[in-house]
């Protein structure tokens, strides 16, 4: 019906020019306030009238990924009027469990947390959700979906993610030769996953021997000193696959020093630096792992919670798959223009 279309295209252009009004208003301090239409405003795009609180944790802050996650978190916070407060993982079980435990014992209107390890938070975690709290996980199991009550889980899917960059690089040494894979922390789900999406494509080519599948825990210092060993150790080495851009990267400069820049490189994160690295020829492949989509995610994730009542498993899907593309040449511009503004 042509007046039914109509009536679409301006509830259409309606709500684009309230998000794009809304967009304007997070960016300037005080903006809402002074408009006159900041309940209509708020509840056309779902930002909280009234500032909520919100903590936030990933594994840490040292890994370019978690970093660019924080920035997307406060920057989607400002939008929908959060503030946000972070707890450092510190990539160490350890140390994110004090701080978890700190957290749980505040008060908050929702919390995201990405943990280091799976099972090492399950208690404050269910302390929090005890007190009412929705709590979002972000990217690596807090604990099994059937063990603990999350808001919801946001992640990509790592054995594809896995799977994906390997594919690429068994393709491209002509499905023969050696490899290895650094892996992340062994106790990260997300890690567990790549190793997964690994070994699925690896045992269809008889004629790849992987030489080595050590862990490095997200580390470039442990990278480096694995990699200084196996440069030494494999006279051969066709390619590596890493379970992060950043041990990928890390790598690449010990081969550089030891001239063995005939290593074909695929990392997973597609953060910056990498995606240069694959423009340049220096890396392979990567493929995104869409932090700011994921961070930004768990701040709408909650705000639907507390503003709109959103409830688990019903307004919204106990887990929300959160996947980017690889990258390639192609398109790496455009996925560096779309991390510039926090959108994938």
């Amino acid at each position: 019906m042509p007046g039914t279309d109509k009536g679409m295209d301006k509830a259409s252009t309606t709500r684009r020019d309230l998000l794009q009004l809304a967009a304007a208003g997070g960016a300037a301090a005080g903006l809402f306030g002074g408009m006159g239409v900041t309940s209509a405003l708020a509840a056309e795009t779902g930002r909280s009238e009234k500032p909520l609180k919100a903590a936030f944790s990933n594994a840490g802050l040292q890994a370019t990924w978690c970093a660019q996650g924080k920035q997307a978190a406060e920057f989607w916070g400002k939008l929908f009027n959060v503030e946000v407060t972070w707890f450092d993982g510190q990539l160490d079980a350890v140390k994110q469990r004090a701080a978890i435990d700190n957290m749980a014992s505040q008060k908050w209107d929702f919390v995201a947390i990405q943990a280091f390890g799976i099972g090492t938070l399950t208690q404050p975690v269910q302390k929090m959700i005890d007190a009412g709290t929705p709590v979002i996980d972000m990217d690596t199991l807090i604990a099994p979906l059937d063990q603990i009550n999350v808001h919801s889980f946001l992640a990509p899917d790592n054995e594809f993610m896995g799977a994906s960059v390997t594919q690429a690089l068994c393709n491209a040494i002509g499905g023969k030769g050696k490899v290895i894979m650094t892996q992340g922390a062994l106790g990260h789900t997300g890690a567990q996953g790549r190793a997964k999406g690994f070994n699925s494509v690896v045992k269809q080519f008889p004629n790849i021997e992987v030489l080595d599948t050590q862990p490095a825990d997200w580390d470039v210092s442990k990278t480096a000193r694995l990699w200084e060993t196996y440069l030494t150790k494999y006279p051969q080495i066709d390619a590596a696959f890493f379970h992060n851009d950043d041990m990928a990267l890390a790598a690449a400069n010990i081969m550089k020093a030891h001239n063995r820049t005939n290593i074909l490189i695929g990392g997973v994160d597609a953060m910056p630096p990498a995606i240069q690295a694959v423009s340049e020829g220096r890396m392979f492949a990567t493929v995104r792992n869409p932090s700011c989509r994921i961070h930004g995610g768990a701040i709408v994730a909650g705000v639907a919670a507390v503003v709109g009542g959103e409830k688990s498993g019903q307004g919204i899907p106990k887990h929300v798959v959160t996947d980017g593309p690889v990258v390639t040449k192609a398109n790496a511009a455009g996925m560096q223009w779309m991390e510039d503004h926090f959108l994938i």
